[in-house]
């Protein structure tokens, strides 16, 4: 579902801003290039996106062990709960503000956070905001299960690893079609789809958690 989401926010960025907003790879190219060419305003543009991007991750993480230390549900509510209102500040001033630098920033605040709460929770096993490092692992372990036997543990883990890279690959280029569809009538009312994935999300997360308790409590009577 989080990939669905990034999905859908690149395509958004790229359909109203011309920015990508959920990684920042293409932006340091972009950088040297204004550098070269002297267009010096431009090329702070992009540090200020790479910023944006980087104190996202940060905001994640800090909120992370800020409330890991605290008695609540679950402490992953809290970054989510910030990348949701990132996302409808944009949806729903996107449309009638000129600043696109700051709406593409805003995003890239949001991906950072997102890219940095996943980061958190599969141990920098997966990424949802962007694809490179899942293309790169999928295909080691698709190499890898060529060379391993049938019917072992390690060949079903291996098996489940590609499944799960398969589905979030899929589920980002879900996102980014369906997106670009939605962008094209409704601009940057997109994203409140991506609000209602996120909460939805959080949802899970919770109830689960709710679930997981009451059974232990149940357990020890």
């Amino acid at each position: 579902m989080l990939s669905f989401v990034a999905g859908l926010v690149n395509v958004s960025g790229v359909m109203q801003l011309q920015v990508l907003t959920t990684n920042v790879t293409g932006h340091f190219a972009y950088f040297a290039e204004n550098i070269v060419l002297s267009r010096y305003a431009d090329a702070i543009i992009l540090v200020f996106y790479v910023t944006s991007f980087l104190l996202g991750a940060f905001s994640s993480s800090f909120l992370i062990e800020l409330f890991s230390r605290k008695p609540v549900v679950s402490r992953y509510v809290f970054p989510i709960s910030v990348e949701i209102i990132c996302l409808l500040l944009v949806a729903l001033i996107g449309d009638i503000t000129t600043a696109g630098y700051l709406l593409a920033s805003v995003l890239l605040f949001a991906m950072g956070i997102q890219n940095a709460l996943v980061s958190r929770i599969s141990n920098s096993v997966v990424r949802t905001t962007h694809l490179t490092g899942l293309f790169t692992d999928l295909g080691i372990e698709l190499s890898l299960l060529i060379f391993h036997k049938r019917n072992n543990q390690n060949t079903r883990k291996l098996k489940q690893n590609i499944y799960l890279k398969f589905i979030i690959i899929l589920f980002f280029f879900f996102g980014s079609i369906a997106g670009g569809f939605l962008a094209l009538k409704f601009q940057f009312k997109t994203l409140l789809i991506a609000v209602v994935c996120l909460v939805i999300a959080m949802s899970y997360d919770y109830f689960k958690i709710s679930y997981v308790q009451i059974k232990r409590r149940l357990l020890q009577r």
